[in-house]
């Protein structure tokens, strides 16, 4: 299985094969004590290099790791939630100032109100779209002009949802 990782501002593909992982196409000897599910302190080797790392879900492939002190948060993303993020991120960044829906789907919430002010990567709306909750954020910084959406709608591809000025 293909996963999309993303880490300290960095993006890396894993794929993960059996027992044999590829790191962005390099194979790595990884080994993991335990099984899924065992309490969250694993025993990680790679390669010659072992460590513990306390591993807590946040929800939808988001996690936090912790080793030795470092705290680390990481999205792991299959190759379907990869998508919807990134059509996510790319919603309104055509300049316009208006944020569209990705994809068809319903607006199950509303985060912000008209003449709100905004910073770049503040959820906006939230959209349900292949049985999955997306956040649209703000691709930029600014006042919300016009909210065109309520929750219950529901919206097409390309449906304008948020004005930002």
């Amino acid at each position: 299985m293909k996963y999309t990782v993303e880490m300290a501002g960095t993006t890396v593909e894993v794929e993960i094969d059996g027992a044999r992982v590829l790191v962005g196409g390099r194979v790595l000897d990884v080994k993991l004590s335990g099984r899924p599910g065992d309490p969250v302190r694993r025993l990680v080797r790679v390669g010659a290099s072992r460590s513990f790392v306390a591993v807590r879900g946040e929800g939808r492939g988001d996690w936090v790791l912790t080793s030795e002190g470092a705290r680390l948060q990481v999205a792991v993303l299959d190759p379907r939630e990869a998508a919807v993020r990134q059509a996510g991120a790319r919603a309104g960044t055509q300049g316009t100032g208006t944020v569209k829906a990705p994809m068809p789907g319903m607006i199950l919430r509303v985060l912000v109100k008209e003449g709100a002010e905004v910073v770049q990567g503040q959820g906006l709306v939230v959209v349900e779209a292949m049985k999955m909750e997306n956040e649209l954020k703000a691709p930029r910084a600014g006042l919300v002009a016009k909210v065109l959406a309520a929750p219950g709608d529901r919206v097409e591809k390309g449906t304008e949802l948020v004005e930002l000025t």
